[in-house]
């Protein structure tokens, strides 16, 4: 009997373009098995050593950045002329969270006491298992594996089957990094095998980027475990901007549609409801559609596409379906289809859209579209939009686009999200918090808050003096 087969099915054309091995529940065990063996001299290197290696692991990859943008086209539809912002992203976190690996994970002196030492240590938490997501797929996995490995955890990272390719970088860089044996390992494995090495207890904390089923899932595993992994969790979003009447308009045009087009609209963080105050909306429609009509939808690896594929034929289905139910309903679509000739039925290429005259009862202005489309509702005053971008079972990011900063900062204290911005979106500081509110997440990434669900508090309690 064959064992089964990951295949990767590139967007660009429809065929294979790699062919792996899945392993089997054993085989996964076995690598869970080495790498809480490697952990516990692992935990004890030096945080000199760490950073040695972990700088090295990013000069390794970013030498490598025009493989990155290859790999990126092929797998998942990035735009080749884009590929390169990929590594920019990942090099940056990547640089900060080694930079503030040492004063994040120093012990904590909770201050003095007579007769007695205390202090909290950051204990990492063993073996971290990492599901990242394929459509940045080099940051949504370094997002956790460097703090982790930098923390003292091993990790085993399950790419996504569309990027498995991704992993075998990382695996690569690692070792010319100098690595020690068994921290980082990568396997390809089925969800089901996924949900049984959960259970094992052989796993100390599970990180999954994905959607909120996929993170339910997870849940329902994690529970059947029996010591309990730790999770964190990034999973579904439908984030929304807000344009008042003091924004510059032209900057706010420009970057909107960036914020809700690049990627071909898959990023969790995407602008995918728009409201305008009535005071500037027809202007910020007209730009809208002007800036979104220039677009040209073509092969990720030619230099010429600013707008690729969308990763599966399937998913430019379930896109185009929602686009297709909310004009039934009463939207209307301002992007004509034929200017976009690229866009095949039964293919990932699919016309870009923007619709009006959306509202709530339609799942295209609640439920999660990931592609490049976006709906704009003309709303008459900051409490009306605030109460719509509340309405949503989601809350990853908010963007307010204004020039009074007080004004920013008094509503988004009221938007149920996990980042509030100001005239800009779809980005990431790796100095805050990645964080999601409601449906769309638990636990954070990144900044030093995220060292925090990667490592237990242990708390000494020394009496010094016994008479």
């Amino acid at each position: 009997m064959n064992a089964p087969v990951l295949k990767i099915v590139t967007p660009v054309d429809g065929s294979i373009y790699a062919e792996r091995p899945l392993a089997s529940e054993g085989e996964v065990l076995a690598a869970l098995e080495r790498a809480k063996a490697a952990q516990r001299s692992w935990r004890s290197a030096s945080m000199a050593e760490r950073q040695k290696i972990a700088t090295a692991f990013v000069d390794a990859m970013v030498a490598e950045k025009d493989k990155v943008a290859e790999l990126l086209a092929w797998q998942m539809g990035r735009p080749i002329r884009y590929g390169h912002g990929e590594m920019r992203g990942f090099e940056e976190r990547a640089r900060y969270m080694i930079e503030i690996a040492p004063a994040t994970l120093a012990d904590i002196d909770v201050g003095p006491k007579e007769g007695f030492k205390r202090y909290i240590r950051r204990e990492p938490l063993g073996v971290c298992l990492n599901l990242p997501a394929w459509n940045f797929p080099y940051m949504t996995a370094l997002n956790a594996v460097l703090p982790a490995i930098l923390a003292g955890n091993t990790v085993v990272m399950k790419h996504s089957s569309q990027t498995a390719l991704v992993a075998e970088h990382f695996a690569s860089a690692f070792a010319k990094a100098g690595l020690w044996p068994d921290v980082f390992q990568y396997v390809n494995m089925s969800h089901e095998v996924t949900d049984k090495v959960i259970r094992s207890g052989l796993v100390d904390q599970v990180g999954f980027t994905g959607s909120t089923a996929g993170g339910r899932h997870i849940m329902a595993s994690v529970a059947g475990a029996p010591n309990f992994p730790a999770t964190t969790l990034e999973l579904g979003g439908k984030d929304p901007a807000y344009v008042r009447p003091d924004v510059n308009l032209p900057f706010a045009i420009e970057n909107i549609v960036d914020g809700g087009f690049f990627n071909s609209g898959q990023s969790c963080c995407a602008m995918e409801r728009v409201y305008v105050h009535e005071s500037v909306y027809d202007a910020f429609v007209e730009g809208v559609v002007a800036t979104v009509n220039a677009y040209k939808l073509g092969s990720p690896t030619d230099p010429a596409t600013t707008l690729g594929p969308v990763v599966r034929a399937e998913a430019a289905r379930f896109i185009k379906a929602q686009i297709d139910e909310a004009v039934h309903a009463g939207a209307k679509p301002l992007i004509d289809a034929a200017r976009f000739p690229e866009a095949s039925e039964g293919t990932a290429y699919l016309a870009p859209q923007v619709l009006v005259g959306v509202d709530h009862s339609m799942r295209f202005m609640t439920e999660e579209t990931f592609g490049p489309a976006f709906g704009i509702m003309k709303v008459s005053s900051d409490e009306e939009a605030i109460g719509l971008m509340n309405d949503s079972p989601f809350g990853l990011t908010a963007a307010i686009w204004t020039e009074d900063v007080e004004a920013a900062e008094s509503i988004g204290d009221r938007i149920e999200t996990g980042t509030v911005y100001m005239n800009r979106c779809d980005f990431l500081d790796p100095a805050l918090p990645w964080v999601g509110v409601k449906q769309t997440g638990r636990g954070a990434t990144l900044s030093r808050v995220g060292y925090e669900h990667l490592t237990r508090p242990k708390a000494f309690h020394l009496r010094t003096k016994t008479s």
